[in-house]
C-alpha cells in the first residue's frame, strides 16, 4: 500500500497563461474593476464575477450591468450562397428572419444533436452572425463546407466584440449613448450606431432574462474606450461590471451549452422543438430529416426544472450531480443555484421521459449532501417571458 501525505490545494495561479488563450478587447479595462476570477471560454479569458453572485444579481434586477461577452465568438457565414449554407446548419427557417432581425437558433448535426445554440443575426441577405457558446462550432461549419463544394461561401470568425448592457436602466444608458430613437428597437432586432465616433452594432438581446442590449464593437482596438464610456455614462444609473448571472438565467429557463446540453442532446429532449420548422425540405437543412424521425418516435429523456429542499446552495454547482429514484440512478442535475428572490434552490435535471412528468420522489447527491428534488415547470420566473420585452 502506498503511503500518502497531506498536501496543500493546487495553486491555480500556476496554470500556464500564454498567447494560446486570447485576451478580449475589454480585458485591460476589466482589470481596473477587480475581477474575482476568470475561466477560459472559446480560448479567451472570461471574467466570472466582480462581487458576490447575489450582489450582481441585485444589480441586474434593479440597475444596469455591463458584462464582457466577446468570448462569444461570432461565426460569420457570408458569400453568394451564405443563406443556403446558414440554413444547412439550423432547423429554424431562416427565410422568416429579416435583415436587421435576430433569432435564437440551434446549430444541429445530421442526427439532430445540438452543436451550439447561438443568437443569430442576419446582417444582410447572405451574411449571418452566429454568437457562439464555447464549443467547436466554427470548425464544425468549416468541416461541413467540404460536403458542399459547389456552394460559394466564406466561413470565418468575425472581428467583432459583443458586450452586454442589461437591467431595467439599460434603456436609459443606451439612449444617452446613441440617442432617443434606439428606444424604438424591437426585441431581437439590431441596428448600426456610433458611440463617440466608434462604430457598433446594437441588438435587443441578452443572456439574462432581463431588459437589455448587446453592443457589438466593430473596431476591436477601442475596447477600453468603449468600456470606460459605459462606466462614465452609466454612473447615474448605478452601472456595475458583472460576470454571468447564473441565478437569473436559471430563473428564466436559459440553458448553458456544454453544461445543460451537448451534441448528444436534441431539441425535443430540451423542450425546444419550437426551434424546428418542419416545412423545410430535407436537402435544405442537415438535421431536419432526423427531427422528423425524432418527432415521430419520441424521446427517452427530457430536461426538467426542479426545486431542492434544504439550506441555500452556497454557489453554482461545480459538477453534474447524480439523481436517483427509488434507489436507482436515473439522471443528472446540470445546473443548480439558490435564488434569493424565490428563496429556493432551483435547477435543471435530466430524467427518463417516464419520470419527467410524474411525482416520483427524486434524490440528488449534491456537493453539499443529499437533497430531495421536486419537479416544477420552467421558467421559474416570468413564464410568459415578458420582462425582456419591457
Amino acid at each position: 500500500m502506498v503511503e500518502t501525505t497531506a498536501t496543500a490545494p493546487f495553486d491555480m495561479s500556476q496554470v500556464q497563461r500564454g498567447a494560446r488563450n486570447r485576451r478580449t478587447p475589454y480585458y485591460e479595462a476589466t482589470q481596473r474593476y477587480g475581477p474575482k476570477g476568470f475561466t477560459v471560454y472559446n480560448h479567451m479569458y472570461f471574467p466570472i464575477r466582480y462581487d458576490s453572485f447575489e450582489a450582481e444579481f441585485e444589480a441586474l434586477l434593479n440597475a444596469v450591468t455591463i458584462w464582457d461577452v466577446s468570448v462569444e465568438r461570432c461565426l460569420e457565414i457570408s458569400g453568394p450562397d451564405g443563406f443556403k449554407f446558414a440554413q444547412l446548419l439550423t432547423p429554424r427557417d431562416l427565410s422568416k428572419c429579416a435583415v436587421g432581425q435576430a433569432k435564437y437558433v440551434l446549430v444541429c448535426d445530421s442526427d439532430g444533436g445540438i452543436v451550439n445554440d447561438p443568437v443569430l443575426t442576419r446582417m444582410d441577405e447572405n451574411t449571418f452572425w452566429f454568437a457562439l457558446a464555447s464549443s467547436d462550432a466554427l470548425l464544425f461549419a468549416r468541416g461541413l463546407r467540404n460536403a458542399y463544394p459547389d456552394l460559394d461561401v466564406t466561413i470565418r470568425e468575425a472581428d467583432v466584440a459583443p458586450l452586454q448592457v442589461q437591467g431595467p436602466r439599460s434603456k436609459e444608458l443606451i439612449r444617452d449613448l446613441v440617442g432617443e430613437s434606439i428606444l424604438d428597437l424591437k426585441y431581437y432586432w439590431w441596428r448600426h450606431a456610433e458611440i463617440r465616433g466608434t462604430p457598433v452594432v446594437i441588438t435587443r438581446t441578452g443572456w439574462t432574462s432581463e431588459v437589455g442590449y448587446e453592443i457589438y464593437l466593430l473596431d476591436t482596438s477601442k475596447g477600453t474606450e468603449l468600456w470606460e464610456t459605459l462606466m462614465e455614462v452609466g454612473a447615474p444609473y448605478g452601472v456595475r461590471p458583472t460576470g454571468p448571472s447564473d441565478i437569473r438565467r436559471i430563473e428564466g429557463g436559459i440553458f448553458n451549452w456544454g453544461a445543460d446540453m451537448t451534441y448528444e442532446n436534441n431539441a425535443f429532449e430540451m423542450g425546444l422543438e419550437r426551434l424546428v420548422d418542419f416545412g423545410l425540405e430535407d436537402d435544405a437543412c442537415i438535421s431536419i430529416a432526423a427531427y422528423r424521425r425524432i418527432r415521430d418516435e419520441g424521446v427517452a429523456r427530457r430536461l426538467v426544472g426542479v426545486e431542492f429542499d434544504g439550506d441555500p446552495f452556497p454557489e453554482l454547482n461545480n459538477v453534474k450531480w447524480p439523481a436517483f429514484a427509488e434507489g436507482e440512478r436515473v439522471g443528472k442535475v446540470t445546473s443548480a443555484i439558490y435564488s434569493p428572490r424565490l428563496r429556493k434552490n432551483i435547477g435543471y435535471c435530466w430524467l427518463p421521459t417516464s419520470l419527467a412528468g410524474g411525482d416520483v420522489p427524486i434524490a440528488v447527491e449534491t456537493e453539499w449532501g443529499t437533497r430531495a428534488a421536486t419537479l416544477v415547470p420552467m421558467p421559474f420566473v416570468d413564464p410568459e417571458k415578458r420582462i425582456p420585452i419591457g
